[in-house]
Protein backbone atom coordinates (compact mmCIF):
# COMPACT_ATOMS: atom_id res chain seq x y z
CA UNK A 1 0.00 0.00 0.00
CA UNK A 2 1.27 3.17 -0.76
CA UNK A 3 2.08 5.71 2.21
CA UNK A 4 -0.68 7.78 1.18
CA UNK A 5 -2.90 8.68 3.99
CA UNK A 6 -1.59 10.98 6.33
CA UNK A 7 -1.89 11.38 9.98
CA UNK A 8 -3.10 7.85 10.23
CA UNK A 9 -1.46 5.88 7.07
CA UNK A 10 1.31 5.41 9.63
CA UNK A 11 -0.79 3.20 11.54
CA UNK A 12 -1.68 0.57 8.26
CA UNK A 13 2.07 0.24 7.62
CA UNK A 14 2.83 -0.83 11.25
CA UNK A 15 -0.28 -3.20 10.84
CA UNK A 16 1.47 -4.83 8.12
CA UNK A 17 4.69 -4.65 8.90
CA UNK A 18 3.77 -6.54 11.86
CA UNK A 19 1.13 -9.12 10.31
CA UNK A 20 3.33 -11.99 10.69
CA UNK A 21 4.63 -11.71 13.95
CA UNK A 22 0.84 -10.61 15.49
CA UNK A 23 -0.38 -13.23 18.71
CA UNK A 24 -2.93 -15.68 18.57
CA UNK A 25 -5.56 -13.73 20.66
CA UNK A 26 -4.12 -10.61 17.98
CA UNK A 27 -5.25 -12.59 14.78
CA UNK A 28 -8.30 -13.79 16.67
CA UNK A 29 -9.05 -10.05 16.80
CA UNK A 30 -8.71 -9.21 13.09
CA UNK A 31 -12.52 -9.89 12.49
CA UNK A 32 -13.34 -6.49 14.09
CA UNK A 33 -14.60 -4.49 11.24
CA UNK A 34 -15.51 -7.37 9.19
CA UNK A 35 -17.92 -9.66 11.16
CA UNK A 36 -20.92 -11.14 9.28
CA UNK A 37 -22.18 -12.24 12.50
CA UNK A 38 -22.76 -8.67 14.53
CA UNK A 39 -22.22 -6.37 11.62
CA UNK A 40 -25.02 -3.72 10.43
CA UNK A 41 -25.92 -0.51 8.93
CA UNK A 42 -28.01 2.52 9.45
CA UNK A 43 -28.69 5.32 7.19
CA UNK A 44 -27.76 8.98 8.31
CA UNK A 45 -27.91 12.09 5.97
CA UNK A 46 -28.40 10.22 3.07
CA UNK A 47 -24.73 7.83 3.87
CA UNK A 48 -25.02 4.45 4.94
CA UNK A 49 -23.31 3.84 8.06
CA UNK A 50 -21.77 0.64 8.79
CA UNK A 51 -21.22 -0.31 12.40
CA UNK A 52 -20.65 -3.49 15.83
CA UNK A 53 -21.16 -3.99 18.60
CA UNK A 54 -19.45 -6.09 21.13
CA UNK A 55 -19.75 -6.73 25.01
CA UNK A 56 -22.57 -5.73 27.62
CA UNK A 57 -22.83 -2.96 29.76
CA UNK A 58 -22.13 0.97 30.30
CA UNK A 59 -21.97 2.01 26.66
CA UNK A 60 -18.72 3.14 25.35
CA UNK A 61 -17.96 4.39 21.66
CA UNK A 62 -14.70 3.82 19.71
CA UNK A 63 -13.78 6.15 17.17
CA UNK A 64 -10.93 5.30 14.79
CA UNK A 65 -8.76 7.75 12.87
CA UNK A 66 -8.64 8.92 9.28
CA UNK A 67 -8.97 6.17 6.31
CA UNK A 68 -8.96 3.54 8.75
CA UNK A 69 -12.07 1.55 9.89
CA UNK A 70 -12.82 -0.28 13.36
CA UNK A 71 -10.39 -2.96 12.89
CA UNK A 72 -8.11 -0.43 13.56
CA UNK A 73 -9.53 -0.21 17.19
CA UNK A 74 -8.85 -4.01 17.54
CA UNK A 75 -7.48 -3.61 20.65
CA UNK A 76 -9.41 -1.21 22.36
CA UNK A 77 -12.61 -3.36 21.47
CA UNK A 78 -10.78 -6.74 22.87
CA UNK A 79 -9.73 -4.82 25.93
CA UNK A 80 -13.33 -2.58 26.85
CA UNK A 81 -16.22 -5.33 25.67
CA UNK A 82 -15.58 -7.68 28.49
CA UNK A 83 -17.05 -5.26 30.61
CA UNK A 84 -18.69 -2.62 28.15
CA UNK A 85 -21.34 -2.30 25.46
CA UNK A 86 -18.44 -1.51 23.20
CA UNK A 87 -20.07 0.72 20.10
CA UNK A 88 -17.71 1.15 17.11
CA UNK A 89 -18.76 2.83 13.39
CA UNK A 90 -16.86 2.51 10.37
CA UNK A 91 -17.17 6.57 9.98
CA UNK A 92 -18.45 7.99 6.23
CA UNK A 93 -15.91 7.29 3.65
CA UNK A 94 -14.20 4.84 5.47
CA UNK A 95 -14.36 1.22 5.87
CA UNK A 96 -17.61 -0.53 5.18
CA UNK A 97 -19.90 2.71 5.10
CA UNK A 98 -20.51 4.55 2.24
CA UNK A 99 -19.72 7.99 0.86
CA UNK A 100 -20.57 11.53 1.37
CA UNK A 101 -22.09 12.97 -1.75
CA UNK A 102 -20.74 16.19 -0.55
CA UNK A 103 -17.62 17.66 1.54
CA UNK A 104 -16.80 15.25 4.15
CA UNK A 105 -16.25 17.55 7.25
CA UNK A 106 -15.96 16.51 10.96
CA UNK A 107 -18.86 17.96 11.90
CA UNK A 108 -20.84 15.59 9.90
CA UNK A 109 -18.71 12.76 11.05
CA UNK A 110 -19.79 13.93 14.75
CA UNK A 111 -23.48 13.85 13.91
CA UNK A 112 -23.34 10.45 12.25
CA UNK A 113 -22.05 9.50 15.73
CA UNK A 114 -24.63 11.38 17.47
CA UNK A 115 -27.32 9.22 14.94
CA UNK A 116 -25.98 6.06 15.53
CA UNK A 117 -26.38 6.59 19.24
CA UNK A 118 -30.21 7.65 19.01
CA UNK A 119 -30.77 4.53 16.36
CA UNK A 120 -29.55 2.10 18.84
CA UNK A 121 -31.29 4.32 22.01
CA UNK A 122 -28.19 4.24 23.89
CA UNK A 123 -27.65 6.30 27.52
CA UNK A 124 -24.97 8.77 27.42
CA UNK A 125 -21.26 6.95 26.51
CA UNK A 126 -18.08 7.16 27.87
CA UNK A 127 -16.04 7.90 24.08
CA UNK A 128 -12.45 6.64 23.03
CA UNK A 129 -11.15 8.82 19.90
CA UNK A 130 -7.90 8.30 18.09
CA UNK A 131 -6.77 10.66 15.96
CA UNK A 132 -9.58 11.89 13.79
CA UNK A 133 -11.30 10.05 16.19
CA UNK A 134 -10.49 12.55 19.01
CA UNK A 135 -11.57 15.38 16.60
CA UNK A 136 -14.86 13.77 16.08
CA UNK A 137 -15.23 13.09 20.07
CA UNK A 138 -14.51 16.58 20.39
CA UNK A 139 -17.40 17.66 18.17
CA UNK A 140 -19.46 15.52 19.62
CA UNK A 141 -18.83 16.66 23.21
CA UNK A 142 -19.39 20.01 21.70
CA UNK A 143 -22.45 19.68 19.38
CA UNK A 144 -24.28 16.42 21.53
CA UNK A 145 -23.28 17.05 24.90
CA UNK A 146 -26.43 15.22 26.35
CA UNK A 147 -24.55 11.98 24.43
CA UNK A 148 -21.80 11.69 26.08
CA UNK A 149 -20.60 11.17 29.39
CA UNK A 150 -16.67 11.05 29.54
CA UNK A 151 -14.26 11.34 26.33
CA UNK A 152 -10.72 9.91 26.35
CA UNK A 153 -9.12 11.08 23.39
CA UNK A 154 -5.36 10.73 21.43
CA UNK A 155 -3.42 12.57 19.59
CA UNK A 156 -6.06 15.17 18.64
CA UNK A 157 -6.24 18.28 16.57
CA UNK A 158 -8.52 21.32 16.37
CA UNK A 159 -7.00 22.70 13.44
CA UNK A 160 -4.70 21.47 10.50
CA UNK A 161 -1.71 23.58 12.14
CA UNK A 162 -1.84 21.15 15.26
CA UNK A 163 0.26 18.63 13.44
CA UNK A 164 3.96 18.92 12.71
CA UNK A 165 4.66 20.58 9.21
CA UNK A 166 6.35 16.83 7.95
CA UNK A 167 3.00 15.49 8.07
CA UNK A 168 1.02 18.60 6.63
CA UNK A 169 4.05 18.22 3.33
CA UNK A 170 3.20 14.64 3.48
CA UNK A 171 -0.05 14.95 2.92
CA UNK A 172 0.10 17.37 0.16
CA UNK A 173 3.08 15.54 -1.69
CA UNK A 174 0.51 12.33 -1.75
CA UNK A 175 -2.18 14.21 -3.27
CA UNK A 176 0.08 16.01 -6.50
CA UNK A 177 2.16 12.07 -6.78
CA UNK A 178 -1.19 10.14 -7.16
CA UNK A 179 -1.44 8.75 -10.41
CA UNK A 180 -4.30 10.27 -12.29
CA UNK A 181 -5.92 7.45 -13.19
CA UNK A 182 -6.21 5.92 -9.81
CA UNK A 183 -7.62 9.63 -9.19
CA UNK A 184 -10.56 7.80 -11.00
CA UNK A 185 -10.78 4.66 -9.13
CA UNK A 186 -13.25 4.71 -5.87
CA UNK A 187 -10.69 4.24 -3.57
CA UNK A 188 -8.86 7.05 -4.98
CA UNK A 189 -11.34 9.32 -4.68
CA UNK A 190 -12.12 8.46 -1.20
CA UNK A 191 -8.27 8.81 -0.68
CA UNK A 192 -8.50 11.83 -2.30
CA UNK A 193 -11.60 13.37 -0.06
CA UNK A 194 -10.42 12.21 2.66
CA UNK A 195 -6.14 13.55 2.44
CA UNK A 196 -8.00 16.74 1.31
CA UNK A 197 -10.05 17.42 4.56
CA UNK A 198 -6.90 16.67 6.56
CA UNK A 199 -5.34 20.18 4.85
CA UNK A 200 -8.52 21.61 5.46
CA UNK A 201 -10.00 20.40 8.72
CA UNK A 202 -10.87 21.03 11.51
CA UNK A 203 -11.84 24.75 12.48
CA UNK A 204 -12.57 23.94 16.25
CA UNK A 205 -12.03 26.94 18.15
CA UNK A 206 -9.88 26.63 21.62
CA UNK A 207 -12.67 28.69 22.76
CA UNK A 208 -15.47 26.59 22.32
CA UNK A 209 -14.01 23.86 24.29
CA UNK A 210 -14.59 25.96 27.45
CA UNK A 211 -18.12 25.29 27.36
CA UNK A 212 -17.92 21.40 27.35
CA UNK A 213 -18.38 20.46 30.71
CA UNK A 214 -17.66 16.46 29.76
CA UNK A 215 -14.77 15.23 31.74
CA UNK A 216 -12.08 14.68 29.34
CA UNK A 217 -8.67 12.66 29.24
CA UNK A 218 -6.02 14.56 26.82
CA UNK A 219 -3.21 12.47 25.70
CA UNK A 220 -0.88 12.31 23.23
CA UNK A 221 2.70 10.30 23.00
CA UNK A 222 5.79 12.48 23.64
CA UNK A 223 6.78 11.81 19.84
CA UNK A 224 3.47 12.28 18.40
CA UNK A 225 2.46 13.67 14.79
CA UNK A 226 0.70 16.49 17.10
CA UNK A 227 2.51 19.73 18.25
CA UNK A 228 3.25 19.13 22.11
CA UNK A 229 1.77 23.06 22.23
CA UNK A 230 -1.26 21.73 20.63
CA UNK A 231 -1.99 18.71 22.54
CA UNK A 232 -1.71 21.45 26.24
CA UNK A 233 -4.15 23.99 24.55
CA UNK A 234 -6.46 21.27 24.12
CA UNK A 235 -6.00 20.07 28.04
CA UNK A 236 -5.91 24.08 29.01
CA UNK A 237 -9.32 24.87 27.48
CA UNK A 238 -11.14 21.78 28.31
CA UNK A 239 -12.28 22.89 32.18
CA UNK A 240 -12.57 19.60 33.42
CA UNK A 241 -10.36 17.57 31.59
CA UNK A 242 -6.55 15.14 32.82
CA UNK A 243 -3.43 15.44 30.73
CA UNK A 244 -1.24 11.77 29.95
CA UNK A 245 1.56 12.11 27.94
CA UNK A 246 3.10 8.87 27.09
CA UNK A 247 6.73 8.76 27.82
CA UNK A 248 8.68 7.35 24.56
CA UNK A 249 5.65 6.75 22.66
CA UNK A 250 4.34 8.13 18.71
CA UNK A 251 0.67 8.65 17.53
CA UNK A 252 0.48 5.02 17.49
CA UNK A 253 -0.25 3.89 21.22
CA UNK A 254 -3.28 2.22 21.12
CA UNK A 255 -1.66 0.10 19.05
CA UNK A 256 1.97 -0.22 19.72
CA UNK A 257 1.31 -0.55 23.31
CA UNK A 258 -2.53 -1.27 24.14
CA UNK A 259 -1.99 -2.60 27.66
CA UNK A 260 -0.83 0.92 29.09
CA UNK A 261 -3.22 3.27 26.88
CA UNK A 262 -6.05 0.99 27.97
CA UNK A 263 -5.02 0.26 31.29
CA UNK A 264 -4.82 4.72 31.64
CA UNK A 265 -8.43 5.19 29.59
CA UNK A 266 -9.96 2.63 32.06
CA UNK A 267 -9.06 4.13 35.33
CA UNK A 268 -10.05 7.32 33.82
CA UNK A 269 -13.28 6.02 32.97
CA UNK A 270 -14.08 4.23 36.25
CA UNK A 271 -12.33 6.65 39.17
CA UNK A 272 -15.52 9.30 39.47
CA UNK A 273 -13.79 12.68 38.06
CA UNK A 274 -12.21 14.86 40.45
CA UNK A 275 -10.54 18.00 39.51
CA UNK A 276 -7.59 18.56 41.58
CA UNK A 277 -6.21 21.93 43.04
CA UNK A 278 -2.75 22.11 42.15
CA UNK A 279 -1.84 24.01 45.44
CA UNK A 280 -4.08 22.83 48.38
CA UNK A 281 -4.52 19.18 47.01
CA UNK A 282 -0.39 19.21 47.59
CA UNK A 283 -0.67 20.79 51.04
CA UNK A 284 -2.81 18.22 52.09
CA UNK A 285 -0.20 15.46 50.61
CA UNK A 286 2.31 16.77 52.35
CA UNK A 287 0.64 17.11 55.30
CA UNK A 288 -0.15 13.08 55.21
CA UNK A 289 3.11 12.63 54.75
CA UNK A 290 4.78 14.41 56.96
CA UNK A 291 2.50 14.01 59.35
CA UNK A 292 2.91 12.21 62.82
CA UNK A 293 4.54 8.67 62.28
CA UNK A 294 1.48 6.03 63.08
Amino acid sequence: MRFNLILFAVATLALQATAVAQTPSTRLAAKYGSNASVGKTFTHDGVKLYYEIYGTGEPLLVVHGNAGSIADMREQIAFFRKHYQVIAMDSRDQGKSGDSTGAITYEKIADDLAALFDHLKVRPANVIGWSDGGNEALLLAIRHPEKVNKIAITGTVLAPQGAYQEIIDLVKSSIADMPAAQKETPAGKRELRLSQMLLDEPHIDASSLEAVQTPALVMAGDRDLIRDEHTLEIFHHLPNSQLCIFPNATHMIPYDNPAIFNSTVEQFFRTPFAKKDRIKDAMKTIEVMRGPAK
